[in-house]
């Protein structure tokens, strides 16, 4: 009896083959791990979002005088370039700050000078790019350069911006203790993990921009401490005019961390995806809604939106080093180690007032700049994978954006439970800054300043000047802190 042994098609065995050996897929893989923890969370509200709508109502009944018209139409244009300033100064942020007034009194001051320009100058152009182009900073640098570089680029301000989280919840914790001594510090750290996910992925973009907003405004806590501390504030501003350099490896460290929480890579992406994100709010849907739409009046509301966040941000940076040097330095306190030790070590020279605001700006500046981390990070990813995002869509829209927020939370709570010491997190971030700030700084000063791209709201001389200025000053601090940290 034969057996019928017919042999198999050669394209049925290729297929079999194809099913058998998959083709590995690096970016499909890596799009389904981002989704994981969002469309995990995603399923765990199956029963819909119920979110009450709290009415905002400021009374608009009472006849307004000519100047609180103008104040108000003046907060009416501030928006991303706000946020983005007053993130700036999270709680690491300050607590470098501190220390840069507590290590040479004085002597630091003059930075907040000189970042100023060099800041507003950036970020506009930051701004600019997304106005023009309609898109995120990542997703230009992927069409017009090196998709590869972006990618290490990438990699390196996750890790920057994870440990920059970290440090940041910490700060938050501690603060908190400050006030009530008898709260644990893992459960605070969680907590605030927790509420700062579930603002970034259930609160629609609208709601939230709202938030960070007001949110801004506790910045006004530091200037008020500093106030009370009764500063002599002539020398003060002397010190902020004529500049104090000593070239040493500690001093060098600390102007390298300075410009690195002021100019920082995750402020690039985040004010360029912010203003496309102002568009969509605004109804221009598709990219050449948004390309077409730029008109004189929108620069300029934007122009006055950025340097008046970034002048927010460096007059905060003014007030903690001069605060921290007029009490500290002179007292013997030269080593601050994080913000939470900085208020403790102001109280008993500025008293209870200036303790508790510095305490409260701690927890205000890290609910303000954390979602900016994370977020920031999460508009590169997306962008460089092209996978769909943008705080417009909601989770069920863009489960891989909202998983990589929520993994930079989960890697940021996970370095407070193993060991590592908030200044060495510190150190690290600012290390990964040192070492993104230039390439991305690059590629914004190229694109800002290409015709091509930006047509007729290209750079003007004196801002690429200003640009390649600055990614010079970057590369150079980047590399002092490097030295001084590996040297």
């Amino acid at each position: 009896m034969k057996t019928n042994q017919n042999p198999v098609p050669p394209e049925e065995q290729a297929a079999i083959k194809a099913v058998v050996k998959p083709k590995f897929d690096t970016d499909k893989l890596l799009l389904r791990g981002a989704e994981i923890p969002a469309v995990m969370l995603d399923r765990t509200m199956a029963a819909g979002e119920h979110m009450v709508q709290t009415g905002e109502r400021i009374a608009q009944t009472i006849p307004a005088s000519k100047a609180s018209q103008r104040a108000k139409n003046y907060w009416h244009m501030l928006g991303p370039g706000l946020t983005t300033g007053a993130s700036d100064d999270d709680p690491s942020g300050i607590a470098t700050y501190s220390q840069a007034g507590a290590a040479h009194g004085f002597g630091f001051l003059w930075l907040s000078l000189w970042t100023f320009p060099l800041m507003s100058t950036v970020q506009e152009m930051c701004a600019r790019i997304g106005m023009v182009t309609g898109r995120g900073l990542a997703g230009n640098i992927r069409i017009y350069y090196s998709r590869r570089l972006l990618r290490y680029t990438t990699l390196l301000l996750f890790g920057a911006n994870a440990f920059n989280i970290g440090a940041d919840l910490g700060a938050m914790a501690k603060a908190v203790q400050l006030l009530r001594p008898s709260l644990d510090f893992g459960w605070l750290v969680v907590g605030f993990a927790v509420l700062s996910i579930m603002l970034q992925v259930l609160t629609p973009y609208a709601r939230y921009a709202k938030y960070l907003k007001w949110l801004a405004l506790v910045l006004f806590s530091y200037i008020i401490s500093a106030m009370l501390a009764h500063i002599d504030w002539g020398l003060a501003i002397h010190h902020t005019i004529v500049p104090r350099i000593v070239i040493n490896k500690d001093s060098m460290l600390l102007i390298s961390a300075i410009l690195g929480t002021t100019i920082s890579p995750y402020l690039f992406f985040w004010q360029t995806s912010q203003e496309v994100e102002e568009d969509i709010q605004d109804g221009k849907t598709t990219l050449r809604m948004r390309r077409s739409a730029t008109a004189p009046e929108q620069i300029k509301k934007m122009r006055v939106d950025v340097w008046s966040g970034m002048l927010l941000s460096n007059l905060v940076m003014f007030f903690i080093i001069a605060a921290s040097g007029w009490l500290l330095f002179p007292n013997g306190i030269t080593n601050i180690t994080s913000a939470a030790q900085a208020a403790q070590a102001l109280r008993p020279f500025a008293g209870d007032t200036t303790y508790f605001l510095f305490a409260l700006g701690i927890i205000g500046t890290g609910m303000l700049a954390i979602p900016v981390l994370a977020t920031s990070t999460s508009y590169a990813v997306s962008e460089s994978l092209r996978w769909k995002g943008g705080l417009h869509r909601t989770l069920h829209q863009a489960h891989a954006f909202y998983g990589v927020i929520i993994i930079s939370m989960l890697v940021g709570l996970g370095l407070n439970f193993v060991g590592l010491d908030p200044i060495k997190a510190l150190i690290y971030s600012a290390a990964a800054n040192g070492i993104v700030a230039p390439f991305v700084l690059f590629y914004i000063v190229k694109l800002s300043s290409n015709k091509k791209v930006m047509g007729h709201w290209v750079n003007r001389r004196s801002t690429s000047a200003i640009g390649w200025f600055t990614t010079i000053i970057m590369a150079v601090t980047g590399l002092a802190a490097i030295w001084s940290i590996f040297g």
